[in-house]
């Protein structure tokens, strides 16, 4: 039978070697984070980044995120600041995404920053990711793997199920350990959150030393994340329910509520970290399971919690 997978790779030297080689070429490759699997592609190249958004069927007004190996990259491209270097040194690399102002000389493809001023970048931390990038002289565009609104993908299966073939390579490195996309915080002037994440408010307030605000509905799309409608099962959601019907799913949180076929819990141990890991998957098996209808229960609007509602919101709309 035929491996319809055919395109999943396992992660080797000589599976790398290909990835590496076909990134030079300017091709685009599925490749694992520590938030969502991302679809990446050469930052300085305008034909790599042409066919990021094509292929996603992305709004050319919504930037993507850059990812960098070293500060030594970095600094070619973007002017750098104090609070940059606190957050940087803290939590970087891992998930958060930083906005900063763009240098006149930067080889960034406009392209890629949606013609602004600005670029968000960002340093992950899964290993695989980061041997490739410090194995090229450029840095990686990198939005997640999936259609412009959709569900993103945290697994190599799911990058398949959006993509079929048209990616020749997805490196496969098994479930992403976080599952939500990174905190973006805009760093150009007063520090705010634009994308809530992993690392919320509170984190960043601490390294700050000053109140953090979050600011999601800014009408400048300065960074993915921000449109009015995104991370969508295109199924209609009802949140913050107490029940469903028998013919809904019903996306619960907590160890309250019955194991039922239409239920769904992110987390029986109201732990929202595994709750998070588990939204879009859960959201996906919705999918694929023809529900017409998704109700939520409420979610805690705390630490990771923060994020999930925003994501939720966002596929709600």
């Amino acid at each position: 039978m035929r491996n319809i997978y055919s395109n999943i790779l396992k992660v080797n030297n000589k599976n790398l070697s290909k990835a590496i080689n076909y990134l030079e070429k300017k091709e685009l490759i599925g490749v694992p984070t520590e938030t969502v699997y991302g679809l990446a592609g050469n930052a300085y190249s305008t034909k790599a980044v042409k066919k990021i958004y094509l292929l996603k069927k992305r709004p050319f007004k919504n930037p993507l995120i850059i990812h960098y190996y070293n500060l030594e990259q970095l600094r070619k491209d973007v002017e750098l600041n104090d609070n940059f270097f606190k957050l940087f040194k803290k939590f970087s690399p891992g998930p958060i995404t930083f906005v900063l102002k763009k240098k006149k000389k930067s080889l960034l493809s406009n392209l890629a920053t949606a013609k602004l001023e600005t670029v968000a970048v960002r340093f992950p931390k899964n290993k695989i990711l980061r041997k490739i990038l410090k194995s090229l002289n450029f840095p990686l565009a990198i939005p997640s793997a999936n259609k412009s609104s959709h569900i993103s993908p945290v697994s190599a299966e799911d990058v398949f199920q959006e993509f079929y073939n048209s990616v020749k390579i997805i490196l496969n490195d098994g479930p992403c350990e976080i599952g939500l996309e990174s905190t973006v915080i805009d760093l150009t002037s007063k520090p705010k959150i634009l994308r809530p994440g992993f690392i919320g408010p509170v984190n960043i307030s601490k390294v700050l030393n000053r109140k953090i605000t979050i600011n999601t509905n800014s009408r400048i799309i300065k960074a993915p994340g921000m449109l009015k409608r995104h991370y969508s099962p295109g199924i209609p959601m009802k949140l913050n329910q107490k029940k469903a019907k028998n013919n809904e799913a019903f996306i619960v949180f907590g160890k309250k509520y019955k194991k039922e076929k239409n239920i769904f819990n992110l987390s029986y141990k109201s732990n929202l970290n595994e709750a998070a890991k588990n939204l879009y998957r859960t959201l996906r098996l919705i999918k694929n399971r023809n529900y017409k209808m998704i109700c939520v229960c409420p979610i805690p609007q705390t630490g990771i919690g923060i994020a999930i509602n925003d994501r939720l919101n966002r596929a709600a709309k």
